[in-house]
């Protein structure tokens, strides 16, 4: 479970921790024979290992990206890695994501990848924070922390990590995955160029699709997240050279790869405070919220709020859960009562939240998308 005192901060609650009985300055006899492979490599060596043991992790997101990299990191022995992630297994997840399966459909992602890594490796400490990253709680969140590997799947978050790395003085290991390619970038290692020198501003919202939208491969995720893992352990090791001030770009379909050298721009380096709204930097207008499918029902039981389904004909007449049917494919705001404030919905929550910035944008009124649409419902 999570403890938020009243500054924020995350308390010091831990869930699934397993106390390293050997003291920090040495392996013992057990972690000696478990990294053996490590430790006979003349590059690595029991110094590597024992940098890795004394090193402490934090993985947001335990989903695609995440997950991958939370075994390895766990394997070859880091010493404290902490997981958060506030989202919840579900089905469409597992063809990526192996660290789950079905019974875990429903459950914490967090919480259950603590779980399945403790018996998984016994001589080290892993604590989960079953909750969404936020700029409430980042900053003393990454403070604990020595590496931050970001695993997470939108541009508010990454931006977010960014800016709470350089704050706290952080190497950030960075992954993205678009369909059948890959990016993989170290930012801030050593006072190096950061995420924001690569990308000073974000992509219009909703410009770049989701995977929910538009798919991905299954195996992309563990292949740039086992580079993830990679980079996080030559950083802590000082082994080899980290993909600093270098993007690493891979396509799964003909198997190329390409690097892309960027410099440290001092203009978007120094970051002293964290934004108020990562959303509304990231082009979400502050009149579009997103909420859950239960706070949606509170809010329609009063005539002042009506239901917009924008999916396509075809998937609204399949199922549906009320509401009058607008696809987004011919989406004209026109057609909504001006004396409604809408709520969106679609099958995933993408469209609906496009649809709801376009109103928001066009009548300069409050909006609303329901997040994870009505596959959350199955």
């Amino acid at each position: 479970m999570l403890a938020m005192n009243q500054f924020g901060k995350i308390g010091t609650l831990h869930y699934g921790i397993k106390q390293n009985p050997s003291k920090n300055n040495m392996l013992s006899n057990a972690e000696r024979e478990r990294y053996d492979r490590h430790i006979i490599l003349p590059q690595f060596g029991e110094e590597a290992q024992l940098k890795l043991k004394k090193a402490k992790v934090l993985v947001v997101g335990a989903g695609g990206l995440g997950a991958p990299t939370l075994q390895y990191l766990t394997a070859a022995g880091v010493g404290s890695i902490g997981v958060i992630d506030g989202d919840q297994v579900d089905v469409s997840n597992l063809q990526r994501q192996v660290l789950f399966n079905v019974s875990d459909i429903g459950s914490n992602k967090a919480e259950v990848a603590v779980d399945r890594l403790r018996l998984q490796n016994d001589l080290i400490q892993i604590e989960a924070f079953p909750c969404y990253l936020s700029n409430k709680n980042a900053l003393d969140l990454f403070s604990r922390y020595d590496v931050i590997v970001d695993g997470t799947d939108n541009f508010a978050t990454r931006y977010l990590c960014n800016d709470a790395a350089v704050i706290t003085g952080k190497t950030l290991i960075h992954g993205s995955i678009f369909k059948f390619e890959g990016q993989v970038s170290v930012f801030n290692y050593q006072n190096g160029p950061t995420y924001r020198c690569l990308f000073p501003e974000p992509p219009n919202a909703g410009s770049v699709p989701s995977c929910s939208e538009i798919g991905v491969l299954g195996v992309l995720p563990g292949i740039i997240g086992n580079y993830q893992a990679l980079e996080a352990i030559k950083v802590i090791a000082g082994i080899g050279e980290p993909l600093s001030g270098k993007l690493l770009c891979i396509n799964a379909l003909n198997n190329s790869q390409q690097v892309i050298e960027f410099e440290k721009d001092t203009e978007h380096s120094i970051i002293t405070d964290l934004l108020e709204n990562y959303e509304y930097f990231c082009g979400y207008s502050p009149l579009v919220s997103e909420i859950s499918y239960i706070e949606a029902k509170e809010l329609l039981k009063d005539s002042k709020y009506a239901l917009v389904d924008v999916r396509e004909i075809e998937e609204y007449e399949k199922h549906n859960i009320g509401g009058i049917n607008l696809p987004l494919s011919t989406f004209n705001e026109g057609h909504l009562n001006s004396n409604c404030t809408p709520i969106f919905i679609c099958q995933k929550g993408s469209r609906s939240l496009k649809a709801a910035l376009s109103y928001a944008e066009k009548e300069n009124k409050k909006a609303f998308s329901i997040y994870k649409g009505i596959e959350q419902l199955k």
